[in-house]
């Protein structure tokens, strides 16, 4: 049907149907138990006394920086217009964003400005949108709640422009405040407001306490209860200072009263960091903020509580990863450092060793083959003391084998030998009779002892009289090998003994040590399955002991082994140091071997063809433009008998692991390490031997 324009009437009976209408509402929302039931009655109460036919009630919600949202809390449209006037629109945030005019009423609204009206005089979304719904005239009022907008309240005109009368404004926001009144005081708002709270103070992370103007804990919540130890029903009623606040700092804080009074520094609406206390009287850290509430004439103190222990360790284990990867990077740095200064010391000391080796061995003259012996033994000993501090400075799994106790620790007694010469220190040693075997890794253990070495050190720089130092090496009752570094210096406190081996723990100066020298003695000895500990020493001192399992077996003894007939008559040297390579191929004379000496494998690649091929290749492990690793991978190609008896020659086989144990298990090259002695260059041509014999 086309509804017809209504007679208007009387503006005296205008007044006093809205007049009516107000009462009759505002008595309605007054005695019901919830107002949202009564909302379409009223509405239609309302319309039927304004001669308009729609009345509808908006819940609005404010979107922080982006206008607000609005859908429909209550509607009543006039029943004779059926489905002739479309329903109101919800209005979101990107039809506000888009629309000046909606935003303009929106903030209109926020202000309490009636917003009243014809159809036609609007423009954009607002009109096309009241055309759609028949709207010819319009008068909206803004509903507060709990001191903010809740919505809007309307009524529509759809069959007649008209001028809203003062009357008719005065009864809409009339009803507008009734509105307001009723649901800051429905139960069922009240009773979701109450939910909400709860809810939000039991699933809160937070601790969260809230005390009286006495100080008097009038709010714990489960997060509380679990921070503190305290159950909810003991503690509320209970003084604050008297609980969570440690005994020491009482004295500084305000109590409740004084600080309602207005006495005292507050805490409240500051974020800080402080200590509290539990029901087991633990102190810890806590960051705490304090919020100032007013409730029905009370004033609370609300106060948000977080743990700071996990966030304190976490700082802590995230400082420790630092330091460790601080250490890692300097060790690291060190390792490259040390493999080019090993590289440029053992290729002379190859030459010492070879040639004092020659030297013993030609010279008919005594006192010469003495002196050769001397100079051999110190180069020998150097090389050692270079191969030591490669190894303790190169991170490389470890690598057990049937290792002998006493050369190891001799080995980190020729590391730190000097710092304890320099300062006065006396060296006692007690080694095991015979082998002291033991399954382990000759380069960490060599470190760990060395690491003894240097911390005895370091205890004895500060005291007067004789330091001395004892080094021993023992079978324990059991069989077990193992060695003990004793100092007499002032000894490890008995507070302190239980940290020692933790990392990063140390009593030296700054500058002195890291704290992480034990505490990686420890893993390396666990990680053989044996035991290191700490003993005192009376009347002063510290002794360090390690101890390794039991092996089963034993090694092969002690001793030069005859060279083996291995049949091998030709040798090709590939190696950019003529001096080392020269002093190979006269060890190797000496074996009735001949040798070809080339600089690169350009230049020996067409000796392996030609007139008297090598039977055997040692080759420099770096050299420019090549590695002796890649000239092997092109022989397992090529020439896979002469791979067989291929020798790699290196004075950083730490270094060089990795590629090496890249290679499959089978085909790895032997090893000769520099300096070398007719000794070893004999021992790898046995091993050749042994090589081509199981060949076949």
């Amino acid at each position: 049907m086309t509804a017809e324009p209504a007679p208007r009437m009387d503006p005296q009976g205008a007044r006093q149907s809205a007049a009516m209408a107000a009462v009759r509402v505002v008595r309605r929302l007054r005695d019901a138990g919830d107002w949202q039931r009564e909302m379409e009655t009223i509405l239609e109460t309302l319309c039927s006394a304004m001669n308009c036919q729609r009345g509808i009630l908006f819940r609005l919600r404010e979107l922080p920086g982006q206008g607000f949202a609005q859908s429909v809390a209550a509607y009543w449209i006039d029943p004779r217009f059926g489905g002739e006037l479309a329903s109101p629109t919800v209005i979101m945030q990107s039809i506000v964003d888009t629309d000046p005019l909606l935003e303009r009423i929106g903030e209109d609204e926020r202000q309490g400005k009636i917003f009243a009206g014809h159809t036609r005089d609007l423009d954009g979304f607002l009109r096309a949108d009241f055309e759609k719904q028949h709207i010819k005239s319009f008068l909206s009022v803004s509903v507060f709640a709990h001191g903010h907008l809740w919505g809007t309240f309307a009524v529509n005109d759809c069959l007649n422009e008209r001028e809203w009368t003062e009357e008719e404004e005065a009864t809409m926001h009339i009803i507008a405040l009734a509105i307001g009144d009723a649901i800051e005081h429905s139960p069922s708002d009240a009773h979701a407001s109450e939910v909400i709270r709860r809810t939000m103070l039991q699933a809160s992370l937070d601790a969260i306490i809230v005390i009286d103007e006495t100080g008097s804990i009038i709010e714990f919540n489960p997060a509380a209860e679990k921070m503190f130890g305290y159950q909810r029903s003991d503690i509320l009623g209970k003084d604050l200072l008297d609980t969570v606040v440690p005994e020491y700092y009482r004295k500084g804080y305000v109590s409740g009263a004084e600080y309602m009074s207005g006495r005292g520094a507050p805490m409240v609406g500051q974020r800080l960091e402080t200590v509290t206390q539990n029901a087991a009287g633990e102190v810890f850290p806590i960051e705490l903020t304090a919020t100032e509430m007013r409730v029905a004439d009370r004033q609370l103190i609300f106060g948000s509580i977080r743990d700071l222990r996990d966030k304190l360790r976490a700082e802590e284990e995230i400082n420790r990863q630092r330091e460790k990867l601080h250490q890692n990077e300097k060790m690291a740095a060190m390792g490259s450092l040390l493999a080019g200064v090993s590289h440029e010391l053992n290729n002379p000391l190859a030459v010492v060793v070879a040639q004092s080796t020659l030297l013993h061995e030609f010279a008919t003259d005594p006192q010469t083959k003495v002196r050769a012996e001397k100079v051999r033994a110190a180069a020998e000993r150097c090389g050692r003391i270079v191969k030591s501090f490669l190894s303790m400075v190169r991170l490389h799994p470890a690598a057990q084998a049937e290792t002998d106790l006493n050369q190891v620790i001799r080995a980190a007694l020729e590391v730190t030998a000097y710092g304890a010469r320099s300062s006065g220190i006396i060296i006692d040693t007690d080694f095991a009779p015979g082998p002291l075997l033991a399954m382990a890794d000759a380069d960490h253990v060599t470190q760990v002892a060395a690491n003894f070495l240097i911390n005895s050190q370091h205890a004895l720089a500060g005291i007067g009289g004789d330091r001395l130092i004892k080094v021993r090496t023992f079978r324990s009752d059991r069989g077990n090998p193992g060695f003990s570094v004793e100092d007499n210096g002032p000894g490890i406190p008995e507070a302190i003994r239980s940290r020692i081996f933790e990392s990063y723990f140390t009593t030296k100066p700054v500058g002195v040590g890291t704290g992480i020298g034990l505490s990686i003695s420890k893993s390396i000895v666990e990680r053989h399955n044996g035991n290191i500990w700490f003993e005192e020493v009376l009347p002063r001192g510290a002794r360090f002991v390690v101890q390794l399992p039991v092996i089963t077996g034993g090694a092969a003894a002690a001793g030069d082994s005859p060279a083996r007939s291995s049949g091998l008559r030709h040798a090709l040297i590939i190696d950019d140091e003529p001096d080392v390579a020269g002093s190979l191929s006269d060890i190797l004379e000496l074996m009735g071997i001949k040798s070809r000496v080339v600089p690169a494998w350009t230049s020996a690649a067409a000796t392996l063809t030609g007139h008297m091929p090598p039977d055997i290749v040692f080759s420099d492990l770096r050299m420019p433009g090549t590695s002796g690793i890649a000239i092997y991978r092109e022989l397992l190609a090529d020439n896979l008998a002469l791979a067989k008896r291929f020798v790699l020659v290196t004075g950083d086989l730490i270094g060089a692991k990795a590629e090496i144990e890249a290679l499959p298990a089978p085909q790895r090259p032997q090893i000769l390490e520099k300096p070398f002695s007719t000794l070893d260059v004999r021992g790898v041509l046995s091993a050749i031997a042994d090589q081509v014999a199981a060949a076949g």
